[in-house]
């Protein structure tokens, strides 16, 4: 990796630069700062903090305003990049469109919120054994630090296919430089291996309190992300055990063991009033009260993406407008999914309808880039969930994000069982699973076929960035993005950022030209 990139995430490594951009509230760490390693993990208080810095990477927000989720939705057929210009957050732009190179894109933020999140599990891996602290705890601990690692790698393979496989720190300047690459098979082993370990700690709960730590690690969310990495492994019978083991006995019903069940209202799952809620397997938290501005954007806790995807220059003319925000029209919604899921009960709740609002004299708004007069309802900023705690109010959203909640994992388990071989006709648990997330917004079952899921995920999750992902784990993508500049064969990963490839054993990908 670049020099001056790997040093600064060796840096982050230790685990003390807790500032960042996804704080959760059992997560409040003071003081936050830098302090060097050999005078840290003294004691229980200072490995929870190292704790903290692996978690912190999960929601990190760049100063460019790249995120992982802001980035799946530009790449996906649901979403235009949109923004202000054909070069606003140009990162988005050429995701959205394919023009992509080594050299642009948002593959830097994303190769480097990866690897530090691992630096920084690593570091806490290493560091646990000697800390003088209670054992039970130490072992949850390193449990959450293997689940975390096997987060930011599966993350990682899945956008660069090649990637280092680095399971302990790295400790001098040669040995930084010299990481060589590892198969996609490789890295994923390392991440079975380690949701593994962590699902077998006693110590690491099936449930934790939401009100005080509300973010965690749990078994049952450990099982879930297993359960995807079997999913796009192809290994439908490992996936099918481990996200029923998630899904409890009776789909649809309270999970006894993990406690989960699908929320009544859909339109919950968007409230900050409803955060750590009972579909949430994996949640990030964002909060309104940081503070946050100009002066660090990746420091702020709020969710970014409430101004990015408001409406450009909104004005209420009426008492019936919606309270909007005026933001910044980014991730657009195409028509092709509005007319999907126009005459869904879910559009309301992921669609912001300006086009309509406007014709009928309701609110006035100004047309951004590649404007459709849609915008994406689940994240829009409001005046009700924007900032209370002083900053700029448009760094500072509470609405969270979720990284892996029950519907889904229903999805995946019906979808894995269907192309196992069951026939997803009435009486099949892939039927029933698919059919429990269409009964609670009302709709009328249907037959659990692959094309049904593959549908049915896609006005479920929408917005949520599982789409572009869905498509290309399952060679939908040259089909469904073609017209947008997808090439088969090149687009199904990101290129290795360039600079990554400078004075280091890392190649370029055979995508892409390299030789890996």
């Amino acid at each position: 990796m670049n020099k001056r990139k790997i040093l600064y995430i060796t840096l982050l490594a230790a685990g003390m630069l807790v500032a960042g951009s996804c704080s959760k509230s059992w997560l409040d760490v003071q003081p936050k700062g830098s302090i060097p390693e050999e005078d840290y993990y003294k004691n229980a208080d200072e490995a929870m903090n190292g704790l903290v810095a692996v978690y912190d990477v999960v929601g990190w927000q760049s100063s460019g305003f790249v995120t992982k989720v802001g980035a799946l939705n530009a790449a996906s057929d649901d979403h235009y990049a949109g923004g202000g210009g054909p070069n606003d957050v140009s990162s988005l732009q050429v995701w959205s469109n394919y023009t992509l190179t080594p050299a642009t894109g948002p593959q830097d933020v994303l190769w480097q919120k990866g690897f530090a999140g691992i630096a920084r599990a690593n570091t806490l891996l290493a560091k646990l054994p000697d800390v003088p602290m209670d054992e039970n705890q130490k072992k949850r601990f390193a449990a959450e630090a293997k689940f975390l690692r096997a987060y930011f790698y599966f993350d990682l393979v899945r956008f660069f296919k090649a990637v280092p496989l680095m399971t302990d720190p790295i400790s001098t300047l040669n040995e930084m430089y010299d990481v060589p690459q590892a198969t996609p098979q490789e890295v994923y082993a390392q991440i079975e291996q380690d949701l593994k370990d962590a699902i077998a700690e006693p110590n690491l709960p099936d449930q934790v309190p939401a009100a005080t730590e509300g973010g965690r690690a749990t078994k049952g969310a450990a099982h879930a992300l297993l359960g995807r990495v079997y999913l796009f492994e192809e290994k439908w019978a490992d996936a099918v055990a481990e996200l029923q083991e998630v899904n409890g006995a009776m789909p649809g019903q309270t999970s006894a063991k993990y406690g989960y069940k699908l929320l009544d209202n859909f339109g919950d799952l968007w409230s900050p009033a409803h955060k750590f809620n009972s579909e949430s397997v994996f949640e990030i938290n964002f909060n309104s009260s940081s503070a946050g501005n100009w002066d660090c954007v990746s420091c702020t806790e709020g969710n970014v993406l409430g101004v990015m995807v408001g409406p450009r220059g909104y004005r209420a003319l009426t008492d019936q407008a919606p309270d909007y925000i005026s933001g910044w029209s980014f991730l657009v919604i195409t028509p092709d999914l509005f007319n999907a899921i126009h005459y869904d009960p879910r559009y309301r709740y992921t669609v912001a309808n300006l086009d309509s609002l406007e014709d009928n004299g309701i609110v006035e708004y100004e047309k951004g880039f590649m404007n459709t007069g849609y915008f994406l309802e689940k994240f829009a900023g409001r005046t009700s969930t924007r900032s209370t705690g002083g900053g700029n109010w448009e760094l500072n959203f509470g609405l969270d994000m979720y990284e892996i909640r029950l519907a889904d994992t229903y999805l995946m388990e019906a979808e894995a069982r269907v192309r196992s071989g069951e026939s997803g006709l009435a009486g099949t648990r892939s039927y029933d699973l698919l059919n429990a997330v269409r009964a609670r917004v009302g709709l009328a079952p249907v037959s659990a076929t692959i094309d049904n899921i593959m549908q049915e995920r896609r006005l479920e999750l929408a917005g949520e960035g599982f789409r572009w992902f869905d498509l290309v784990r399952t060679g939908r993508a040259s089909a469904v993005l073609g017209s947008r500049g997808f090439v088969a064969g090149k687009h199904e990963y990101l290129p290795i950022p360039l600079l990554e490839l400078d004075n280091t054993q890392i190649e370029q990908t055979t995508e892409w030209g390299g030789t890996k």
